[in-house]
């Protein structure tokens, strides 16, 4: 069952969350604890991020320094298949555009297919951290638009070089990022959504927000994608503040504002254990107000905030 069905049977709010690959060498027992955490609350789905090489330089024999691409958390595919295998909870995997290949996109795809992996998040990704030598034209796509044309193709049985082939079975279905406070690239919030009408146009089947910290910029975004024809699921990503500095962080990586009456909050705190509490409660009484108003699930991000997560999901699960 896809997730917009798991969705639409669901008589509640639903809960999913957000895991990353472990770093290379660590193994899967990584992911298995926080899922242990968190599947009390009867999760829907668990996504996976993916995340492309990174420069790195190292001195050679020689003592000269050498760039060199290390991706430092492989394995999305396998720890997706493994989650389903071991959980029996939807996986997603996140497929990203930038820092992969096209062929590489339909490798992933093959192996997910044979894994019985069906649903994928579908995102351009980080390009801050690409060097231009990684980037080249043609071998990429540059939207999500064109990782989505791609998606489209594979379903309808017809490979990246135009070849056909027996379709699958069970076709992927997918779902795209959103912003409620603009992403960062869009010169505005109405070509944001423009963009956005087009993934869905394409077959996205929902949507999942950045993180938020405050609902009235989900309220108004939701109500001006409706108002725009946008009608389907858009799901709100929630993350609950577990240190002192990202008060400023958070702000300046994910363009995400932080309220006033949070920041002021935060500006209390002496430690972070004391900023965790504030990030807790913020987040329960924002979850409630969310839930309240009817939202089809809510989407937690748990880098460095498994606990916190587990704390939010009791009061409101």
């Amino acid at each position: 069952m896809s997730i917009i069905h798991l969705l639409k049977n669901s008589s509640k709010t639903a809960f999913s969350f957000e895991i990353l690959p472990p770093l290379k060498g660590n193994n899967f027992s990584k992911v298995c604890h926080i899922i242990d955490k968190l599947r009390e609350f009867d999760p829907k789905y668990i996504n996976i991020t993916t995340h492309h090489s990174e420069i790195v330089y190292k001195e050679n024999a020689q003592g000269v320094l050498q760039k060199i691409q290390i991706r430092k958390r492989p394995g999305t595919v396998a720890i997706a298949g493994a989650i389903q295998n071991k959980y029996k909870i939807p996986a997603v995997p996140h497929i990203i555009c930038k820092g992969f290949t096209k062929e590489e996109t339909e490798y992933a795809l093959i192996d997910l297919q044979y894994l019985g992996v069906s649903d994928l998040l579908l995102l351009r990704g980080d390009a801050n951290k690409l060097q231009k030598d990684q980037i080249v034209p043609g071998k990429s796509h540059e939207h999500t638009t064109g990782l989505i044309e791609q998606v489209n193709r594979y379903n309808q049985g017809i490979d990246m070089e135009g070849n056909t082939f027996e379709k699958p079975e069970t076709p992927f279905s997918y779902g795209v990022a959103c912003y409620p406070e603009k992403h960062e690239e869009a010169p505005n919030m109405e070509s944001d959504i423009a963009f956005l009408k087009e993934k869905i146009a394409l077959g996205a089947e929902y949507a999942v927000t950045q993180m938020f910290f405050d609902n009235r910029k989900y309220f108004n975004f939701v109500k001006r994608c409706r108002e725009e024809d946008i009608i389907v699921p858009i799901i709100p990503g929630i993350k609950p503040i577990v240190l002192l500095d990202q008060l400023t962080v958070l702000p300046k990586i994910f363009r995400s504002e932080i309220p006033e009456a949070l920041a002021n909050e935060l500006r209390k705190c002496k430690t972070d254990d004391e900023a965790k509490r504030v990030g807790v409660e913020w987040s329960i009484a924002q979850c409630r107000e969310l839930i309240q108003a009817g939202v089809p699930s809510l989407h937690f991000y748990t880098l460095m905030a498994t606990e916190s997560v587990r704390q939010v999901a009791k009061e409101i699960y």
